[in-house]
């Protein structure tokens, strides 16, 4: 079954195939189903042609993929274009949402790089 470009799992059953979307968390999902009245539980590839018009119609309802991309970068330009804290954070791909930087920042700033002269003084003898 093909929903907005994204191919769903056949193996998997709906609940969790859906989840594959972009913009369509679990308890969306769940919410998706209980409206269409499609049992979480039967698998993909089961579903027939009316259930599968149900979801697509039901999907139509909520901003996935394209849209949801193309919404969340406008709204990362914005705040990069007023100058906020959070906009220079993107823009210097650092964390946003207040995590500490000094250690623990991998994700959004890469591997660690050794800097020299950080360790003991130069000419300084062991012990």
């Amino acid at each position: 079954m093909r929903v907005e470009g994204v191919d769903l799992p056949r193996d998997k059953r709906v609940v969790i195939g859906l989840t594959y979307i972009l913009g369509i968390g679990k308890k969306t999902s769940e919410d998706i189903l209980a409206a269409t009245g499609i049992d979480p539980n039967i698998r993909v590839k089961d579903l027939t042609e009316q259930q599968q018009a149900e979801l697509r119609s039901q999907i139509g309802n909520y901003t996935i993929e394209g849209d949801l991309r193309r919404s969340v970068l406008g709204a990362i330009k914005r705040l990069q274009e007023i100058g906020s804290y959070r906009g220079m954070r993107h823009k210097r791909l650092l964390p946003v949402r207040g995590q500490r930087t000094r250690t623990n920042a991998r994700t959004r700033r890469g591997v660690k790089k050794t800097v020299p002269g950080r360790g003991r003084k130069r000419g300084a003898s062991k012990k």
